[in-house]
């Protein structure tokens, strides 16, 4: 398997730009995503470093080699489509061996490799069956073992579960995870889901707009979002934002909103202006005594936690609480945030201020 290197990458059709300059390294071994929403650029990006798309500028490396123009089969990469792309007049046997059977493998050692990749997969019961009758699931095992089989320098996966029923989708996910696991492959999938997202993927790229937002793994980009658009794309609920103007100095420890002091990682740079303060539902508490007030316009109940929606005087705002406190409609309440968790955010950029929470971590992208 093998390190992937992007090095400011750009696709253009015509006048229309579906990647902006993108670098990020994918490293050996990782099961790598590309998230972000429809249009972003995300599997332009994946068609890239397949070779199926050809970049207008930039570099591409697969194991140390430069590929940006190289025609895909020249770059022992292994693509597995959202809608399978099966053969529907061969049997399982002969779609997973095709790729080994074009190349001239000798048959004994054709059957090796179906055997080895039928156990790996748990379909050794199916591949005398034709494609057309199979599951979702059984078809995209087999789609899975037409690309394994070849063992290729790396895995590109676009939006392989977006077919499947959410239940199954889950269980599938899983399934994923703990094959990458077993082979130690290196694997780039693209997905618009962020829950998918945050349980498959050792790193993330985030993109928006041709853009790549942020790069980090999942920890980093839910607890230390580089823009407001990250904050807001990633988690359900997502990060509230509350509005306030204020010029702040560099290494400022608090923040006011309204009649009330909020207590903040300390910045690293100052600002000015029109400004957010962010924070994630479930760190933000219900107190008596918070000076910072809110009234309940709604509650929530999903078993362990509520969703409790509040009305603030920098803007709506949600809180994950326990399922055991009791809140009512129309009940002023006093909030807190853990201070430690808070982002500041220009709202003209959109950019986070750096600060004692995310040193180190802004500017991946």
């Amino acid at each position: 398997m093998a390190e992937i290197v992007i090095k400011n990458i750009r696709k253009e059709f015509g006048d229309f730009v579906a990647v902006k300059e993108s670098s990020f390294t994918i490293e050996d071994g990782e099961f790598f995503m590309l998230l972000g929403p429809s249009g972003c650029g995300k599997t332009t990006t994946l068609r890239m470093i397949a070779g199926l798309e050809l970049p207008t500028s930039g570099e591409i490396y697969l194991d140390g080699e430069e590929i940006s123009q190289r025609p895909p089969s020249q770059r022992d990469i292994a693509f597995v489509f959202q809608m399978f792309a099966l053969y529907p007049h061969m049997n399982v046997r002969r779609n997973i061996t095709y790729p080994l059977v074009s190349q001239g493998m000798p048959r004994k050692q054709v059957n090796a490799k179906l055997a080895e990749v039928a156990k790996i997969l748990g379909i050794e019961d199916i591949l005398n069956r034709p494609v057309g009758g199979l599951s979702g699931g059984d078809r995209q095992r087999v789609a899975l073992g037409r690309a394994i089989v070849r063992d290729p320098k790396a895995f590109m996966m676009d939006e392989p579960l977006g077919a499947l029923d959410a239940e199954f989708r889950e269980h599938m996910a899983e399934e994923l995870r703990a094959l990458h696991d077993r082979m130690g492959a290196t694997t780039v999938y693209v997905t618009h889901d962020q829950l998918e997202a945050m349980q498959m993927g050792d790193k993330i790229v985030v993109m928006n707009n041709a853009v790549v937002e942020q790069f980090g793994t999942p920890q980093e980009i839910y607890d230390k979002p580089a823009t407001m658009f990250v904050a807001d794309f990633i988690g359900s609920p997502s990060m509230n934002f509350l509005s306030f103007d204020a010029k702040l100095a560099d290494g400022a420890t608090r923040v006011a909103l309204g009649d009330a002091t909020v207590n903040v990682p300390a910045l690293r740079e100052g600002a000015s202006g029109k400004l957010a303060l962010g924070v994630r539902p479930e760190h933000i508490r219900l107190s008596d005594d918070g000076l910072y007030r809110g009234t309940v316009l709604a509650a929530e109940y999903l078993g362990t936690t509520q969703i409790v929606t509040l009305d603030s005087p920098n803007g709506e705002l949600k809180a994950r609480i326990g399922a055991d406190l009791n809140v009512k409609v129309g009940e002023n309440v006093g909030l807190s945030f853990l201070d430690e968790t808070v982002t500041l955010f220009d709202q003209t950029s959109g950019r986070a201020l750096r600060s004692a929470l995310n040193e180190g971590v802004l500017g991946h992208g």
